[in-house]
């Protein structure tokens, strides 16, 4: 019989920010299935994912938070900490995009982008850090980075910054606590269908051109990013710091 212990997340609590939809609710699912309790963060109702994790078998708790709000998200994480019992593993999902020519960005589509995607990210994982070192125990940070932590990109300057700075994030993370027994990844997902994605899925021209690139010729689903993540979460991964999984259906190689 295969031993699947390596890949398993029993016992594990796992907190996903932005889980009620999309990415975040794939990523929430797969933790469930894969065995882990899973601790839902965002601003708005998390019911659905909430009954799909139940229905996987795993315990889900939701918990509000405006995470714009760095000083929030840290209280957040603390309590949740002291609440629900120690947190294992991170996944930093959450992310905003505001769309407009270079010339015209303004500065508040610039800092609001730069603090969900960016700044919150880091007091997290800083957070998080901080109260795995204070009670030795190992633990996993997933970070979602995105074709464009890797591309340009048009028209979205502070997504393309906060996603390129998610990456270098990452990787100075992982040197700075690989020997602390922490592991700090990311995830790059390419083209997935998504609530955000429907109206350039719903777009023949768009989807057409997009499709053309991606060497598997479809989108991803949210479950691929999901049990990508899982991997990152789990014993299966103790050897990888700093690295970067595009889950792109090909997308970078082309």
């Amino acid at each position: 019989m295969t031993d699947f212990s390596a890949f398993s997340l029993a016992g594990k609590r796992i907190l996903v920010t932005g889980a009620n939809t999309g990415i975040g609710q794939g990523i929430a699912v797969a933790i469930a299935r894969a065995g882990g309790a899973v601790i839902g963060v965002g601003r708005s109702a998390m019911d659905e994912t909430a009954a799909q994790v139940v229905a996987a078998g795993a315990s889900f708790t939701a918990v509000a938070c405006d995470l714009m709000n760095p000083a929030a998200a840290r209280a957040m994480l603390d309590a949740a900490w002291d609440e629900h019992g120690p947190i294992d593993g991170l996944v930093n999902n959450a992310g905003i995009i505001r769309r407009s020519d270079a010339v015209d960005f303004s500065e508040e589509d610039w800092d609001d982008v730069m603090d969900v995607n960016l700044k919150t990210a880091f007091v997290l994982c800083q957070t998080l850090a901080r109260r795995l070192m204070a009670a030795d125990r190992r633990g996993k940070i997933v970070n979602i980075a995105s074709m464009l932590s890797f591309q340009g990109g048009i028209r979205v300057a502070s997504y393309t910054a906060s996603k390129h700075g998610v990456l270098g994030v990452t990787r100075l993370l992982a040197n700075e606590w690989a020997a602390k027994g922490i592991n700090v990844n990311a995830v790059a997902p390419g083209y997935i269908e998504t609530n955000n994605t429907e109206a350039l899925r719903a777009d023949p021209d768009r989807s057409a051109a997009i499709l053309a690139r991606i060497p598997a010729g479809h989108w991803g689903r949210p479950e691929d990013v999901g049990d990508t993540a899982v991997f990152l979460l789990a014993p299966a991964s103790d050897y990888m710091h700093g690295a970067v999984i595009a889950v792109d259906g090909g997308w970078l190689a082309r």
